[in-house]
């Protein structure tokens, strides 16, 4: 198990944890929660070893192994599949260990003696250990979790540094759950994931036999995985039995019964007062006085309930509400890249005054796209958008974090946008003068000499709450929010749902924050296959399609494998649910081409050849491996060699012909 004991850990002068003992248990899994700025992601380095306790008792069992979600993004060539591959540390050892016993073998300045038997018996052990690593099912395994995250297939062999930010942290993610592990660290793995990568997570979460702690800002999210909740308050640790929900109505009661006793205390101590401020100067009841102060300096004095400074704001009264605010005539979304990219069509849809829709879909399917064409960041390919008079659009982007300028201050920033707004003519009434921008940044928590930080300097917490105040400022009759919710803790989370829910414009909503969607949305539309369709229920039908779709997926794959099996081939990949399935040709083919047929075969042929050395392979190497059967010389060591080196081989040119495969068959059936 995990323990803390008396441990205190500082920042500077700052005390983190003073004091602060909790337990965890193997294979619990706990949710991490407190303020920004509590400690939550210092107690992970403290966990992790990148931090030192200052006193106190910590320990975490040595043999456990740690997976956690690097924090850097990462620039590297490789392609995502082998990327996520590397994130196996046990398979990674035995590939080591595989790669050191053959450089000993083939050492020639190394004599040959006695110690043969030894570095056989290493190397064909290595050669074991690869196996029960699973070296051979590690690319599959890979795959499963960059499908599962929302990659598409044509997006495996694609290079890392190919991906933008929010991608390659989905592959950091992909790669810890890759990482066999004991103890699973997870810092908001939740950011810049969509909803349908969401559920698959929590899908995997909850089958991880290990032990895990979460630092998350999604309560529906923490509500599924976990069910245990430690939470840092004021320098300590407290240990719940419960989920966040759970964790909540119990605080909740604590504070409650922690006022009673104070209000109680509070009375107690102003009669102690009163009795001794009148009797003390009176000699006959200077002693009675004289107890009670000693009674008073006794007293464990309990401390007020002093509510969190709780983050609250509002949208202003839109000047008009245009209706309807947008009409869309046969629009068609997407990208003009030399020719046009088509990713939704055929929209026919009016946005009226007052909807509040929540913008369901896959990965890939087009809700941004969708959203940046209402936001006019995109133009439309095809079709129009007319826009009701008097539309002021507020634009919440998921990149809008990185267009923020890092050199300049809040204040900066709101003077640029009087400027912009004031060039176009927009201006309905805002504060202008900087002292009115000041005291509206402090609306936002921006105090003091906060309005004259850097944003470059700033969290990513800091940074989300400064767009907000800007969207604010802007007085819109219509909010496109793109997953608002990625850099809010759960506070601010709380006081953006009051916030819409107050709102009295028209609100479309793309988030993963389903407590939010939930809160705020009446409708939802569905993005997929190209097209947006009304969805006929709510989210935990939407969660319950997502599951099915899965399922479906999953049997698929069971037929296609069942299917190879009999025609001697390797299963052709299903495409995922992310990707829209080919539509049947309007005239089908009078016969296939002879020739792709031909070569079709000769390369099935070719691959049930190689499957069957591949097994005589492993089993030479397995049975070579066993104790009863040890290599007596140098030279069968090195066959034992060059039988590893023509796996390696035959497995290379498996997946070339699995490749010629498919795209021979995908010839056939177009």
């Amino acid at each position: 198990m995990i323990t803390l004991k008396n441990i205190t850990l500082r920042r500077g002068p700052r005390a983190l944890l003073d004091g602060a003992s909790v337990t965890i248990n193997p294979g619990e899994k706990v949710g991490l929660v407190g303020r920004n700025g509590a400690g939550k992601s210092s107690l992970f380095a403290l966990l992790n070893g990148t931090l030192q306790e200052d006193s106190g008792e910590f320990y975490v069992p040595a043999q456990w192994r740690l997976a956690q979600v690097a924090q850097d993004m990462p620039e590297v060539e490789d392609s995502a599949t082998d990327f996520v591959v590397a994130g196996d540390t046990r398979l990674a050892a035995a590939l080591a260990e595989v790669a050191a016993a053959e450089a000993l073998l083939h050492d020639t300045t190394a004599p040959n003696s006695a110690d043969s038997d030894a570095q056989g018996e290493r190397l064909s052990h290595a050669y074991m250990e690869l196996s029960d690593a699973g070296a051979y099912d590690a690319p599959a395994r890979a795959q499963a979790l960059i499908l599962g995250l929302g990659f598409k297939l044509s997006e495996l062999e694609q290079p890392v540094n190919s991906f933008s930010g929010g991608w390659r942290m989905r592959l950091q993610l992909a790669r810890a759950l890759m990482c066999p592990s004991d103890l699973m660290l997870l810092d908001e793995p939740t950011n810049h994931l969509d909803l349908d990568a969401l559920v698959w997570l929590e899908a995997w979460l909850q089958k991880y036999e290990g032990t895990m702690l979460v630092i998350s800002h999604d309560r529906e999210f923490l509500d599924a995985v976990t069910r245990t909740t430690v939470h840092i308050e004021a320098a300590q640790l407290k240990r719940y039995g419960g989920n966040y929900s759970r964790f909540e109505d119990m605080r909740a009661e604590q504070l409650e019964q922690q006022q009673t006793a104070f209000s109680r205390q509070k009375d107690k101590i102003a009669h102690l007062q009163k009795f001794i401020d009148r009797f003390k100067a009176k000699a006959s009841k200077a002693k009675q006085a004289q107890s009670r102060v000693k009674a008073l300096e006794r007293m464990e004095k309990i401390a007020p309930v002093l509510a969190e400074a709780d983050f609250t704001f509002e949208f202003q009264e839109p000047a008009n509400l245009p209706n309807p605010m947008l009409t869309l005539q046969d629009v068609s979304c997407g990208y003009l890249t030399p020719e046009p990219l088509v990713i939704v069509e055929h929209v026919k849809k009016s946005v009226l005054a007052g909807q509040r829709v929540g913008i369901l879909g896959a990965n890939g399917q087009g809700k941004s796209t969708l959203v940046k064409t209402l936001a006019r960041t995109l133009p439309p390919i095809y079709g129009e958008v007319i826009e009701g008079k008097g539309l002021a659009i507020g634009y919440f982007a998921q990149q809008e974090l990185d267009v923020l300028r890092p050199a300049d201050t809040p204040l900066e920033h709101m003077i640029q946008l009087v400027r912009e707004v004031t060039q176009s003519g927009g201006l309905s009434g805002q504060a202008t003068r900087e002292q009115d921008l000041r005291s509206f940044l402090g609306s936002f928590n921006f105090t003091g000499d906060q309005v004259k930080q850097t944003v470059g300097s700033m969290s990513g917490g800091e940074k989300a709450r400064l767009v907000l105040c800007m969207l604010v400022w802007q007085r819109p009759n219509l909010l496109l929010l793109d997953e608002p919710t990625n850099h809010l803790d759960l506070a601010t989370r709380e006081a953006l749902s009051v916030a819409l829910n107050e709102f009295e414009g028209t609100l479309m909503l793309v988030s993963h924050d389903r407590a939010l969607l939930r809160a705020v949305c009446d409708e939802f539309w569905l993005v997929s296959r190209g097209g947006i369709t009304p969805f006929d229920g709510d989210l935990d039908d939407y969660q319950r399609y997502l599951l099915d779709v899965a399922k479906q997926a999953r049997e698929e794959q069971k037929q296609s494998q069942k299917q190879a099996q009999k025609q001697g081939a390797q299963p052709a990949p299903v495409q995922s649910e992310n990707k829209a399935k080919p539509q049947p040709s309007s005239k089908p083919s009078s016969k296939p081409n002879a020739k792709t047929q031909h070569n079709l075969s000769k390369t099935e042929e070719r691959m049930a050849a190689l499957e069957l050395e591949k097994i005589r392979l492993e089993t030479a190497l397995a049975k070579a491996s066993s104790s009863d059967s040890k290599p007596a010389d140098v030279k069968q060591l090195r066959e034992l060699s060059e039988m590893g080196e023509q796996l390696a081989r035959l497995n290379q040119e498996l997946a070339t012909l699995e490749e010629d495969w498919l795209r021979q068959s995908a010839a056939l059936e177009t």
